[in-house]
């Protein structure tokens, strides 16, 4: 949990603008998540969640405005008055310490869930594979598979996918986790399984923002809920406030029709 401080701040997101040709998809959105802290974001569909997500590690390039994670400013540097964009491969590098979790899984079909796991930090951060291979099975009985290091992707259900590729993500140990929508591509009696991993990982303190329409999980496991509409953040506070007492009438509206 956050102190609050000035100074652990992770993420800070700054009068972002995002567009997709005439599509204004972020409007100026302003975002602090403090080290620790997990922030969930709900949102009607088409309200910028989702790009909002990917533009936190330079998935989608900000048309204005500026990110940075635990003070270093996403996909440029400064040059006098001017930002540069940085090269492809100190883009992946920042990429590194920052997981990202997709709601359609983004295994490797062709490896097995071990191999899924040390590919990363093998090829990108050059882990010796006896390491990797440690932090793999380690991370696996975390996420409660240790016995399906063999399987292929095609083997596991959909749950068990996902939580494959928590491991995976944190395989990296990355400084932030983001999660896209993690359990909507799921059966419904596979999300509660998904969401207990997440749950556990915000218990140890691991700062995570996380895109997801699980307003009871948001209640339980958030220190911040953000409400997105029309590209713009529309409010944001601690779960009680927003989910119990939330004063826009927009919120009112989603939350009536999802609660």
């Amino acid at each position: 949990m956050s102190t609050g401080s000035d100074t652990d701040v992770m993420v800070d997101i700054r009068d972002v603008h995002k567009s997709f040709g005439p599509l204004h998809v972020l409007k100026g959105v302003d975002l602090t998540v403090r080290t620790g802290e997990v922030t969930v974001v709900l949102g009607p569909s088409g309200s910028g969640k989702s790009t909002l997500l990917r533009t936190v590690n330079h998935l989608e390039k900000v048309d204005r405005g500026l990110i940075s994670v635990d003070g270093d400013l996403i996909g440029y540097r400064r040059s006098g008055d001017r930002l540069r964009e940085l090269p492809e491969r100190e883009v992946l590098r920042q990429r590194t310490r920052i997981g990202f979790v997709f709601q359609d899984f983004h295994l490797f079909p062709h490896l097995t869930v071990l191999e899924n796991i040390t590919e990363a930090p093998v090829s990108a951060l050059k882990r010796p594979r006896r390491e990797a291979v440690d932090t793999a099975r380690r991370l696996l009985e975390r996420v409660g598979l240790a016995d399906r290091a063999g399987a292929f992707p095609r083997q596991l259900s959909g749950g068990q996918q996902q939580r494959v590729a928590i491991a995976r993500a944190l395989a990296l140990e990355p400084r932030l986790l983001l999660f896209d929508e993690p359990t909507s591509a799921l059966d419904p009696e596979l999300v509660g399984e998904v969401l207990d991993v997440i749950g556990d990982l915000a218990r140890q303190g691991t700062t995570m923002i996380v895109v997801t329409h699980e307003t009871g999980f948001a209640r339980e496991v958030a220190d911040t809920v953000v409400f997105m509409d029309d590209g713009r953040i529309v409010e944001q506070g601690p779960p009680g406030d927003v989910l119990d007492r939330p004063r826009h009438e927009r919120t009112r509206a989603f939350l009536s029709r999802v609660l």
